[in-house]
Formats: structure tokens, sequence, C-alpha cells
């Protein structure tokens, strides 16, 4: 009986390993997830498919001409119905942006979704891996969805942005002479001090000193470039009523109008607007285009450190949002012509500006941790490659309560000023299309992430 009975627990034994084994290869075969609040995310991803940073067989740093993602496919989301995510701590509603987060990541791990006035469920793959590719979501909700990931069954790993990008500024600051590192996130992710805890943290780790830190929430920054109506409208042609981006009325955001030579506003083509009185004076200004709000949010950080009175001049800016790096050339050149302005024969923020600032984009520190994470939990694909999916959510037009704006979108008192835990079905998930995203945005996407647009085009067909 014994010999039986050892015999059975063997078989037992090897029926469980090719079962789990079974299981494991089907799930490295699972698409990754990559979410953000909207499509600045997608700079995550287009380093993710470009990324050669490993030798493929060993797993080894060291590039081998080969995408180190070359067998994977992917799931985008982006939750453009309810961003922008920077604005929710604002609101005091992290609670609700947290439920966004988790609703979001239970759509890529589920294998169906609903499409809009179809009665039948849509199969898709759940995800093998999820990359918060938002640092906001990632500063307020990472441990949440890692709580979440433990929750289901199949424990899905989690990768977020910030830590990447901490990661690679402190390697910069180790390799050069020492100055101040900036912060250029969302207002949310300023507000919730992540960064500068985890570039003091991981600094101490280093044995470093602390490093000098200034933080800079680019409020309207991401909205613009996504297009939210509240801070851009492409069809507008003058002064808007519900427009709630930087101005001279908004208490928080102020405009200064001693600063207007330095801001150096763009006023073509409808990309700054006046509220002029009946004698031709302008009452108010409003921002209408990304590259003024890279100026307001710039000069607002230089004038925070000259206030401040920083010692060490700034070297090192994060672009604290997955939005920003469409906006590098910008940032790069407003920092330039910044470095170089002169007031009354004097250079007015050398002493706070470094000639030449490392622009740090967390997208290739996050796209190597992914990596090393699927490598470490043998979740490499082995199996067929399959075409890439692109979602977006879209406001649910049947629930009754909706507010929405001319453009389609939830408005902004709609969106903040809902409560956690209404078990109400806000969004809806659907592919991207040319109804859901703009042309800009697509040239946009065209012109600064090639390989992601490409995929874009495919997963069409």
């Amino acid at each position: 009986m014994s010999v039986i009975k050892n015999m059975l627990i063997g078989l037992l034994f090897i029926l469980n390993f090719i079962s789990g084994v079974a299981q494991q290869k089907g799930k490295s075969a699972s698409p990754i997830g990559v979410f953000d609040s909207g499509t600045g995310g997608l700079t995550v991803l287009e380093a993710m498919l470009t990324l050669d940073a490993f030798n493929n067989k060993t797993g080894k740093p060291g590039a081998d001409g080969k995408p180190d993602f070359q067998r994977e496919f992917f799931q985008y989301l982006a939750d453009q119905a309810n961003m922008p995510y920077g604005n929710y701590a604002a609101e005091n509603k992290t609670k609700l942006l947290q439920e966004h987060v988790i609703n979001n990541m239970d759509f890529l791990i589920k294998k169906q979704y609903d499409l809009p006035a179809v009665s039948s469920r849509t199969n898709k793959e759940g995800v093998k891996m999820l990359v918060l590719a938002c640092n906001t979501a990632t500063a307020y909700a990472l441990n949440e969805v890692k709580a979440f990931s433990k929750q289901q069954d199949e424990n899905i790993p989690v990768v977020g942005v910030i830590n990447a990008g901490v990661k690679a500024a402190l390697a910069f600051q180790q390799s050069h002479q020492k100055g101040t590192i900036g912060v250029f996130a969302t207002a949310g992710t300023v507000a919730s001090d992540g960064y500068p805890k985890t570039i003091r943290s991981m600094a101490k780790q280093l044995n470093m000193p602390t490093p000098s830190i200034v933080s800079q929430g680019g409020y309207g920054l991401a909205d613009a470039i996504d297009r939210d109506y509240s801070f851009f409208s492409e069809s507008a042609n003058g002064y808007r009523n519900d427009y709630k981006g930087p101005s001279l009325k908004n208490k928080q955001y102020t405009i200064d109008t001693t600063l207007l030579s330095i801001y150096n506003f763009n006023k073509a083509s409808n990309k700054l607007f006046c509220e002029f009185d009946d004698k031709g004076n302008c009452l108010d200004i409003q921002l209408n285009d990304p590259e003024n709000y890279v100026r307001y949010h710039l000069v607002s950080l230089l004038e925070k450190m000259k206030q401040e009175k920083y010692s060490v001049p700034l070297n090192t800016l994060i672009l604290g949002c997955t939005h920003y790096p469409f906006m590098r050339d910008t940032i790069r050149h407003v920092l330039n012509e910044l470095y170089d302005l002169k007031y009354n024969g004097q250079y007015l923020y050398r002493s706070v500006l470094a000639p030449t600032v490392e622009l740090i984009d967390p997208s290739v520190e996050t796209a190597k941790e992914a990596y090393i994470e699927m490598r470490k939990l043998n979740l490499i694909n082995t199996e067929e490659k399959r075409k890439n999916n692109f979602f977006i959510t879209v406001p649910n037009n049947n629930l009754k309560e909706a507010k929405l704006q001319e453009d389609g979108w939830f408005t902004y008192d709609y969106k903040y000023g809902r409560t956690e835990g209404q078990q109400k079905k806000y969004v809806n998930f659907v592919p991207f299309d040319q109804k859901n995203i703009s042309t800009a945005t697509y040239d946009r996407i065209k012109a600064a992430l090639p390989n992601v647009y490409q995929q874009i085009i495919l997963s069409k067909k």
C-alpha cells in the first residue's frame, strides 16, 4: 500500500508541476498592460517598443541589436473620460482617483468588455503585467493597485514610473557637478510629495548627500496636450468663461503682469486670449496652447528658486508626467531662452539655472524595470506574437445624470464633483478611433512616437 501511495503522490506532484508549467506558459503568452490617464503614457510604450538595453538570450544588461520586447504585445488604456488625474488632489478627491485607477486595472485584467449599444460582450485578453505609465496614478494608487493585483487569481506584477525617474536623475547627479533636481509634474503628483520622498530615500540608499530639490506643478499642461476643453480649445477664437487654466484672475495660478515680457507668450493663431474692456484694456489673459503653459510654469519655477534663494542651480529636470516628453524640445528651448535672458543688463536667472539642464524622461527606466521584472517572473512570451490593442474611456451617455461639455466630454464640475463608492458605470471602454482622439493628437503621436503610431494603425486592420 505504501508503494502505491508513494506512486500516487509522485504522480500527483508531476501532474501539478505540468499544470503549473502550462499555466505559466499560457500566462507568459498574454499581453502587457500599459495604463495612463490619457495619451501621455504612449511615451512609455514607445520606450518599451524600442528598448535595447539587455541581451535577449541571457537577460543580462547590454544591447544585442534586438528590441528587448520584440516578442511581446500590449494593451494600452487611456482613461481620457476621467483625465486629467492631476486635479483630483486639488479637489480633495484622491479616493475617487484611486477608484478610477482600480476600475481601469480591472478592465485590463479581464478577458471581456462591453461595447456601447452592443448587447453581447466582446472578447479581449487579460494582461500578464500592469505598467502604470502615469505619475499621478503611481503617486496615489500604486499600493492600492498592488493590493488589488494580489487579490486576483494570478497576482499580476505592477511597475510604476516614479522610482524609474528618480533612479535616472540620481545617476546623472552622481556623474556630474552637484545641482538642484527639478520635479516638473502635474499638480496632483507634486501635492503627493512622491518624487521628493523617493529622491531622498533613494539618495540615502546610495550614500549620497540629500539633493537640493524644487517642484513645479504644471497645472493645465497635460490637459492642454491632451486637448482637455477646460484648458485648451481648438475651436475657440476668443475669451472663454469656462476656462480653468492660469490667468490674471486665477488666485492659485496667477499670471503675473510684471513678468509678461519674461513669459514671452506666443500670441499667434489664438494661442493667447484677452478679455478686453470697452477701452481696449486687457482685463484678463487665458492660455490656449501647450507652449504657453510651458512658458508660464518654467518662469514660475525659476522665480520660486530666486525667491527662496536656492544656492545650487537647476541642472536636472524630471519630466514627472508622461505627457511632458511630447514638449521636450519646447522645454529645452525655453530653458535656453531663460538662461540667456537679460534684464537691466543683468542675466536674470543664471544664479538658479545651469547652462545645460538634463531632461529626465522616466519612460526608458520604466521600460527597463518592466523587462527585468518580466525576466525574473519567467513571463517572456515564447508563443506567437499578436497585434497590440489600444483602448480609451469615453463618457457613458446612457447615464442620465452625466453632465457633458459641448465637445462631448464630462464637464469639469461633474468630473471632480462625483463621490467614490457610487457603483455607477461612468465610462465605456472603446478602441482608439478618429472620434475619441483628435487629428491633432494623432499628428503629435505620429511625429513624436513613430513606432506607437504604426502599431495604432496596425491595430485597426
